[in-house]
């Protein structure tokens, strides 16, 4: 029988408080570590290597802004020991995937990685590096998951929000995310940490350690990793903000003229059609109406009340509580997480030093992707509708319909494993050319992941509408049952076929071995592979008047690569999965130029060039252009003009192939006589005459450091991002209403279907068609205060107003997301900030965060009345209510730090939303909630300790 029970880890609870109790005890008398202040907005003078560039050179500020997390502000301000769920509250980075929103990601392999995602322009166009070197995908669109990464060795992260494809190549066109790791520790260094949410669920640990060692007079290196991470996922939601029956109904007395809104935003409605035991929606034949009739636990049969306002699937008052779906979904993953790396290195000469380093990473996730809703239809003579009718209520009756969620039934699950591998060899050094210092390094990489898309508990098609089918079995079957037995329909016919019937009438009545009968466990196994090369070269190769000039040169090679394996069984007849195998492959071949010319007057210029050949998608050329000019010592200003692009992923040149079958629209003003009223089989497959997307990118910005107030600094930074040529994707009907205007390159996707079982058949693959624009500014500030004799004070905020992100597909009018509150995928909030305030002290530290985002719109395009209304229209619907509240949280951390000898020590406490505020509630049914922008867990607690060897 199958666990439909939520998951508990209740022995590795009392392990994980054990062993947290314990390194507490031990570290009580461990002496003061040393905390370094939090670091300035920008680059310290004496950093030489910067992220976003590829010149080498002392005191270098790129005029790309660049953004710094220290490993200071890491550890101090961190919600959970996951290090993506910090960065993430960047407010530059917006509508990134995480395990909390990817629960219905359920054929796509996207469930339960952490991804990153720039400007909220697609994580796609966002370029993830590991100690500046790329990494290799988790999913077979190239995204990287943060999880992989040894995140006890991180030692910055630094991100850079503006193009940078002349000096990274492809997908940084948002900009890009470095995780810098403390290649050089030395020592010995433990963590430990635990944490729970204020309900009681969500418990978490984790323990890592890494050990350094230096010898042969400091030029040989070894350094050690390892972590280990759990926590438990939270499947049921018993939240109050998730129960108040916030939704959004279409308004049952609009009418064109009336002046009515066509949707109501209300409180205190719920799904009447949709009901754990199931319920009947509609029937055909019979005098009597049995439109809400409902099975409730035993399958007895009761009458739903309707509310004072229903439409066809929700009703405001009335029995709108029976609905279980707010309550029977997840709100966050179990994660299992696994890693080590090792690293050794060895100075052979100034000029030589070479390295070898390897990490393994293990992360499985399992969530909550809901209970099994699904509509079914039952002929009359179904013997588990006659048990549950009386013959009054089934006369003249020849079938119903009904909708169900499906409480007998155990929810859906994700439940992936991702297994990724890096190896890496390399070598560098410094020598003088041209009468100065020269840096280079080459190295070569060879990264895999090894994907198992497990999805659990799925119904498959073919057995469920079996099952569903039973009857009352007749004397002389050829089953050999007795007469009235409950047998399939099919089993009548095909006696072997093993069916076992199920009674979806009602709770508690499902017979669990047909349960197991028509569920399955649909998986794909994926491998990536991706192999780099590079070689780099800094230099100075002569000065003007003004000063030395600098340039960097280099050449990379890559290639990436997916296969996949999927049993013939799971490639189709599944309410969801589907799964085919994958397998490609292409390489890229690159050579870029970068340089940095003084001009004088406190002005610098910084170009690069980049030249990029595909073995798919052919040449192109990326290229920056940058100026800063610091006419005083407390004013720099900054600003960079740049041609960036994406080249088509894996998933679009060769996705194996999905298919539906429909019918076109029927209005021939749109799609033609051709087509209009035509049934036909749509195919989604990868295109290889993909062409790169083309980006063009401008950053305009000031930095004021005034010197009559010390310790601050301020910068603002204006960017437009214009994509032209994005890859998107038409269905059935657009395509045909473009082949309609004219377009050829459309009229070439359908095509007649030469089997004759359809009248066509459409190609649905993603083309260039698409334009983005994306336009915001980006606001941070900081300030650093001494108190006492030694105290300090950090204050640091910043803040991105975004003003535009727009879409233009060509065929839909084009909608300004910005300022529509409703999710991941759907918009992008006006305002996102962030605020910090730390006091440090030998002894002790607290830091207080502030975060949130702005109020908003549910939806853009509505229009808001509630008399004198427009008729509603698709482009502009009315409603009543269009507003989505903000939200702000508080944030709360206390590190004490103790000592004793040579080894320093802390013991620390967060308190993450530490009001305990609702997340952003959506007027919609499910979860009720935005997952993107908001936390969904309140209040919670983390502690834990951290040891370090001087």
């Amino acid at each position: 029988m199958r666990d439909i029970r939520n998951h508990h880890r209740t022995a590795g609870r009392r392990v994980a408080f054990t062993a947290a109790a314990s390194a507490i005890a031990l570290t009580q008398a461990l002496p003061a570590m040393a905390q370094s202040a939090p670091a300035d907005d920008e680059v310290r003078a004496d950093q030489i290597v910067v992220t976003g560039t590829r010149v080498v050179r002392d005191g270098f500020q790129s005029p790309t802004p660049l953004t710094v997390l220290t490993q200071e502000d890491i550890q101090n301000q961190s919600p959970t020991n996951n290090i993506a769920d910090f960065v993430n509250q960047v407010p530059a980075l917006a509508g990134s995937t995480r395990p909390s929103n990817s629960r219905l990601a359920i054929s796509s392999g996207l469930a339960g990685i952490n991804t990153m995602n720039l400007r909220n322009l697609g994580e796609v166009r966002t370029l993830v590096l590991l100690d500046g070197r790329r990494s290799v995908g988790s999913t077979i669109t190239g995204l990287v998951d943060i999880n992989t990464f040894p995140q006890s060795l991180v030692k910055s992260v630094e991100i850079v929000t503006g193009g940078a494809s002349a000096a990274y190549g492809s997908d940084a066109v948002a900009g890009v995310i470095n995780y810098v790791l403390d290649k050089e520790y030395e020592g010995l260094k433990l963590e430990a940490d635990s944490g729970i949410t204020d309900e009681g669920d969500g418990f978490n640990y984790s323990f890592s350690g890494a050990a350094g060692l230096a010898f042969a007079d400091g030029r040989a290196r070894v350094l050690l990793a390892a972590e280990y991470s759990h926590r438990d996922g939270i499947f049921q939601v018993d939240r109050e903000w998730n129960q108040l029956g916030f939704r959004t109904i279409a308004n049952p007395n609009y009418t064109p003229t009336n002046g009515e809104p066509a949707s109501l935003v209300v409180h205190g409605a719920g799904t009447w059609n949709t009901l754990p035991g199931g319920v009947i929606r509609s029937q055909v034949g019979g005098g009597s109406s049995l439109r809400g009739v409902y099975f409730d636990q035993g399958g007895v049969a009761k009458q739903y009340q309707f509310g004072s306002l229903t439409d066809g699937s929700q009703t405001v008052g009335g029995d709108w509580e029976l609905n279980d779906q707010s309550r029977r979904i997840g709100l966050d993953a179990t994660d299992d997480r696994r890693g080590v790396f090792g690293r050794v290195s060895y100075e052979f000469a100034d000029w030589l030093t070479l390295f070898a380093q390897a990490s393994y990473n293990w992360n499985r996730t399992l969530f909550n992707s809901g209970p099994q809703a699904a509509t079914f239809t039952l002929t009359a003579d179904n013997a588990y509708l006659q048990q549950a009718l009386t013959p009054a209520q089934l006369a003249g009756v020849t079938s119903v319909t009904l909708g169900t969620s499906a409480a007998d039934l155990p929810y859906r699950k994700n439940n992936s494993t991702r297994e990724v591998q890096r190896y890496t060899i390399g070598a560098g050094g410094e020598f003088e050319m041209f009468g100065n210092r020269a840096i280079w390094d080459g190295y070569f990489q060879y990264g895999q992941t090894d994907a198992h898309e497990q999805i659990r508990d799925i119904m498959n098609n073919t057995r469920m509408a079996q099952a569903t089918d039973a009857v009352f079995a007749p004397a002389g079957n050829a089953l050999g049952v007795p007469a009235g037995t409950i047998v399939c329909r099919s089993s009548l016919t095909n006696p072997t076929n093993g069916c076992i019937p199920l009674n979806r009438l009602g709770i508690g009545v499902g017979n669990p071995a047909a349960i197991d009968w028509v569920l399955g466990d649909p998986y794909r196994d994926q491998k990536f592979k991706q192999t780099v090369a590079g070689l780099n070269l800094s230099m100075t190769p002569f000065a003007t008047w003004a000063g030395d000039v600098s340039v960097a040169i280099g050449a990379e090679y890559r290639k990436e690569e997916v296969s996949g394996f999927v049993p013939t069984e799971f490639q189709s007849g599944w309410s969801v999965g589907n799964y085919r195998p994958t397998f490609g492959s292409y390489n890229v071949k690159e050579a870029y130029l970068e340089t940095v010319v003084p001009l004088g007057l406190g002005a610098e210029f910084n170009g690069a060039v980049r030249a990029t050949d595909y073995s798919t998608s052919g040449y192109v050329t990326t290229w920056k252009t940058g100026l800063t000019w610091q006419p005083i010592d407390d004013i720099r200003l900054r600003g960079t003009l740049s041609r960036d692009i994406r080249a088509p992923n894996l998933n679009e040149l060769y996705q194996s192939g999905t298919s539906r079958t429909n019918t076109f629209t029927t209005n021939a003003a749109l799609v033609g006589p051709t087509y209009a009223g035509r049934n036909y089989q749509e195919i989604t497959t990868g295109n290889l005459n993909l062409d790169p997307e083309k980006a063009d990118t401008l950053s305009v910005g000031a930095i004021l450091r005034p010197r009559f107030v010390p310790g601050l600094s301020f910068s603002v930074d204006y960017f437009r991002i214009n994509v032209k040529d994005a890859i998107a994707q038409f269905f059935a009907d657009s395509i045909a209403q473009r082949c309609f205007e004219g377009r050829q390159d459309f009229c070439a996707a359908i095509v007649p279907d030469p089997s004759g079982v359809r009248d066509f058949l459409v190609s649905a693959s993603p083309f260039n068609f698409a334009k983005v624009k994306v336009r915001g500014i980006d606001y941070e500030a900081s300030y650093r205060l001494p108190i006492g004799e030694s105290g300090n004070l950090f204050l640091r905020g910043t803040a991105t107003n975004y003003l535009e992100n727009l879409v233009d597909n060509g065929v839909s009018t084009p909608v300004d997301t910005v300022g529509q509150n409703s999710g991941q995928t759907s918009g992008t909030p006006n305002w996102i900030f962030r605020t910090s305030a730390t006091f440090d002290t030998p002894d002790y530290s607290v830091s207080v965060v502030g975060r949130g985002v702005s109020s908003g719109k549910y939806n853009n395009t509505f229009i808001v009345c509630t008399s004198g209304c427009p008729t509603s229209t698709a482009a502009a619907p009315t409603i009543n209510r269009n507003h989505i509240n903000g939200t702000f949280y508080t944030d709360l951390n206390f590190t004490a730090k103790l000592g004793i000898g040579k080894a320093d020590g802390q013991f620390f406490v967060n308190i993450t939303n530490l009001f305990d505020k609702d997340p952003i509630l959506l007027p919609e049914t499910g979860l009720s909630a935005n997952s993107t922008f908001s936390d969904l867990l309140g209040r919670s607690f983390r502690v834990g300790v951290r040891f370090k060897t001087r």
